[in-house]
């Protein structure tokens, strides 16, 4: 791996050939992956009560540990509603991106997990990792090309609240990936449309990513290399989905020069 010489008092450890960093948002950057799936697990533990309720049947709460991983986690919000009540055997109409959210649509839920998120950031606020920031310093100045790649359709909101959004030249998130119709991760097509608007071919550009769905994403789009950012101890998952390497945080790919 050749190392890119900076006048800071570090390097990253990148493979020759990479010129482009893609970073997803929640778990990777910013501490509110715990957020997500904080408001994720309120939001349908409600809904399934009162389902179970109404069917007198016994009520199975969302788990984070399992559900939150497997069926919602780096996912666009619809396809992770989607999934998680597929996981269930659960049908509900798609509505559209009005719903309200008390509506009992895909899109409807949606809004509901997304309000639940805003209010949490709004009141407590969005903490980066100490440890990106400094890589993305590094990269930054050692003239790798920066973007961030998230289904957050709350990612500006994010990145301003964390202070870091003037370290991106590019963003692709939820809100883009609607107006350009792009499938969600693992789909690789919001990474690739990243790499174009940087002027990168797939192996020019490393993906960095904490969700499964995110690390099969890079891996699909033929990523130079795939960077699985293990925050909750799951880095055989990560590695089986297809990371080339598995750190617990992004200081790790720098060297002292």
């Amino acid at each position: 791996m050749a190392l890119t010489t900076t006048s800071t008092a570090y390097v990253p450890r990148l493979p020759d050939g990479i010129t482009t960093c893609l970073f997803d948002l929640d778990g990777v950057l910013t501490q509110t992956a715990k957020v997500h799936a904080a408001a994720w697990k309120e939001m349908f533990d409600t809904f399934l009560l009162e389902r179970a309720s109404a069917a007198g049947e016994p009520f199975v709460p969302f788990v984070i540990a399992s559900d939150y991983t497997l069926y919602v986690d780096g996912k666009l919000r619809q396809d992770g509603v989607r999934s998680f009540l597929a996981s269930r055997g659960i049908v509900l109409p798609e509505g559209s991106p009005d719903d309200p959210p008390d509506a009992d649509t895909i899109h409807g839920l949606g809004t509901r997990k997304n309000n639940l998120v805003q209010e949490i950031i709004a009141r407590d606020g969005v903490e980066a990792y100490d440890g990106s920031v400094h890589f993305l310093g590094v990269v930054r100045e050692a003239g790798y090309r920066t973007a961030v790649v998230s289904a957050s359709r709350n990612c500006e909101a994010v990145l301003k609240s964390a202070g870091i959004e003037h370290l991106f030249e590019v963003r692709i998130d939820g809100v883009v990936a609607d107006e350009l119709g792009l499938p969600g991760k693992p789909a690789p097509n919001t990474f690739l449309t990243a790499a174009a608007r940087l002027d990168a071919e797939p192996a020019q550009c490393v993906v960095f990513e904490d969700a499964v769905a995110g690390v099969a994403a890079g891996r699909a789009g033929a990523f130079g290399w795939v960077v699985g950012v293990d925050r909750v101890g799951h880095a055989d998952d990560l590695r089986n989905a297809g990371a080339d390497i598995v750190v617990s945080d992004l200081s790790e790919l720098l060297e002292e020069r």
